[in-house]
């Protein structure tokens, strides 16, 4: 896909962030848009932006969690525009907490949004992007679906299963030769509020944690838009935004399982300067 131009695309989490930034891109690029959050005002912002570009949008108030409510949605945009080109499963949030404080009720919160979220969009419009004759879908994963890090068990878990997930469905698209591209993406520090609405276990400071994100943040949502619009034109398999991500793309595949020695030092550090 080399053009967006008249291209119909699905975004899910529009109303913030990376979310946001890929609406007002392909608003400019000549897209139409579907958009959903749960965040209401946000989203509302989101619109105003993309239609003050010119482009026509619909918006919806969507758990990604709740499987008939997606579906429904994706029934519902291919039939008001036709078609579906592009779908970007963008939402997710965030859980700090240790295996051993973490409860069931975080855990299955950030799996349903996560992962499950991304299967549900992903189901639900595959049949409509292979219908277009020219699809694409986009499924974030981070960083942390690269490396695993202490206190982000349960986010690793979901993005690592986004990884999986992404990447064989890339080379089943491919063996059966229908008209869709695939991409993961891997975004690395972003300036967005996924710290700050963070979940946290108790004994978790995630005021601190939020801080501590901020500091390390170095790319803005429409750097990463950019980033990840390119990928969808070359086609790219994985997607890797911002400097970090190739860094840390890189320790796993230049020391093996070596690299978690790294990161328990680094975390050791962290918690001996928060004390």
């Amino acid at each position: 896909m080399k053009s967006f131009d008249g291209k119909v695309a699905v975004i899910t989490g529009a109303g913030s962030g990376i979310g946001r930034a890929l609406a007002v891109e392909l608003a400019r690029a000549g897209s139409k848009l579907a958009l959903s959050d749960v965040n209401v005002t946000g989203l509302a912002e989101t619109v105003k932006l993309c239609e003050a570009e010119g482009a026509t949008v619909r918006h919806d108030v969507l758990d990604v969690a709740d499987r008939d409510a997606v579906y429904a949605n994706a029934e519902a945009v291919a039939a008001e525009f036709g078609r579906v080109n592009l779908v970007f499963n963008n939402a997710g949030v965030a859980l700090t907490a240790d295996v051993t404080e973490m409860s069931w009720d975080d855990f299955e919160w950030i799996v349903n949004i996560n992962f499950w979220g991304v299967m549900h969009g992903t189901k639900a419009f595959l049949p409509y992007l292979i219908d277009s004759g020219d699809g694409h879908l986009v499924n974030v994963s981070s960083v942390f679906g690269l490396i695993a890090v202490p206190s982000q068990s349960a986010y690793n878990a979901t993005k690592f299963a986004v990884r999986g997930f992404t990447e064989a469905l890339r080379q089943e698209m491919r063996i059966a030769g229908h008209p869709v591209g695939v991409s993961c993406v891997h975004p690395g520090g972003i300036k967005t509020n996924i710290a700050k609405n963070a979940r946290a276990a108790t004994g978790k400071d995630s005021d601190q944690l939020a801080e501590l994100f901020e500091k390390i943040a170095r790319t803005t949502p429409e750097a990463a838009a950019k980033r990840i619009l390119r990928g969808v034109r070359r086609n790219e398999a994985k997607v890797l935004v911002g400097p970090d991500a190739y860094g840390l793309d890189l320790m796993p595949r230049a020391l093996g399982s070596g690299y978690q020695r790294l990161i328990q030092v680094a975390a050791k550090a962290g918690l001996s300067r928060a004390r």
